[in-house]
């Protein structure tokens, strides 16, 4: 008999959310070059984070839950890409999913949402760097509408090894 796919709940992120999404983070801090991070945080060294993604404005974080059991599956959040004001009009994005939640089509429910969230905001690009190699990231923001448009080579230091990050960039 045919396993059923679970139905996915997105919705903003809250402060309840903190310490599920610290342990989902810290996995990729941990296991991956997924994120330069090179040290695990607790959830108060991660509170910051959390609330510089408000549930309005151009800086979001949407969270993808298990219905059933409110299970954080994922999450996507779009913050400033860089800090000078003239770069205001311009967000980076990022999706992470829970490593026994992938292939359910997590990442791109979670896009979806950010994206919509994000019609009314006075933007104009989104960028996304993805550390190499990482088809799935590539082809989930291909399919979003983001082009390749460069590779930083050897930009990251981790576990001993260089890694590359390919860039893509979206219009708003």
């Amino acid at each position: 008999m045919p396993t059923e796919r679970t139905e996915v709940q997105v919705r903003p992120g809250v402060e309840a959310d903190l310490e599920a999404l610290t342990a989902l983070y810290n996995h990729y801090v941990r296991e991956t070059a997924i994120t330069f991070d090179t040290a695990i945080f607790t959830p108060e060294e991660r509170r910051p984070w959390l609330l510089s993604h408000p549930e309005d404005g151009p800086y979001r974080l949407m969270v993808a839950t298990d219905p059933d059991s409110q299970e954080i599956l994922g999450y996507a959040t779009s913050s400033p890409f860089r800090a000078k004001p003239a770069y205001a009009t311009s967000v980076e994005t990022t999706v992470y999913v829970a490593p026994d939640a992938g292939r359910r089509g997590v990442g791109t429910l979670l896009y979806k949402a950010l994206f919509e969230a994000l019609s009314g905001e006075d933007l104009h690009r989104a960028y996304a760097g993805i550390a190499q190699p990482n088809e799935a990231s590539a082809r989930l923001h291909e399919r979003f509408g983001f082009r390749y448009v460069g590779t930083y080579r050897e930009v990251g230091r981790k576990f001993g090894r260089y890694w590359d990050v390919a860039w893509y960039e979206k219009d708003l």
